[in-house]
């Protein structure tokens, strides 16, 4: 995937979670839980973003490795959304996915730069 395919799928990814979290229940939890996966899920496109401005490879790996942790968290959210029964699973099956792949490419793109290869 190139460059601008990833920062236009990790920004549409952050706008999908955007309206997801603005159709939350007002609760405490889904105010919390909101609050952190909306946190988490915009971190990833704009530390992408950062990455591709990274000075070194071991500040493009970095960078990365903060995307890497903020997708993960995000993933992390939306499963406890999921298990507390705030959402039911069909309803982010998709958004689930999305949020793995986007993992995925992370992680090989790391694997990739610590290789040395472009």
């Amino acid at each position: 995937m190139d460059q601008d395919a990833m920062k236009a799928r990790t920004k549409a990814f952050a706008l999908r979670v955007i309206r997801l979290t603005e159709s939350l229940p007002h609760t405490r939890a889904a105010d919390v839980i909101g609050r952190q996966l909306l946190r988490a899920a915009t971190s990833v496109g704009a530390n992408y973003r950062a990455s591709r401005r990274a000075r070194s490879r071991a500040d493009f790996i970095h960078k990365l490795g903060i995307v890497e942790e903020e997708a993960d968290e995000a993933s992390y959210w939306l499963e406890l959304l999921v298990e507390s029964g705030l959402i039911p699973h069909d309803k982010l099956a998709d958004l689930m996915r999305e949020c793995d792949e986007i993992t995925a490419i992370i992680v090989a793109s790391i694997r990739t730069a610590k290789q040395g290869r472009d």
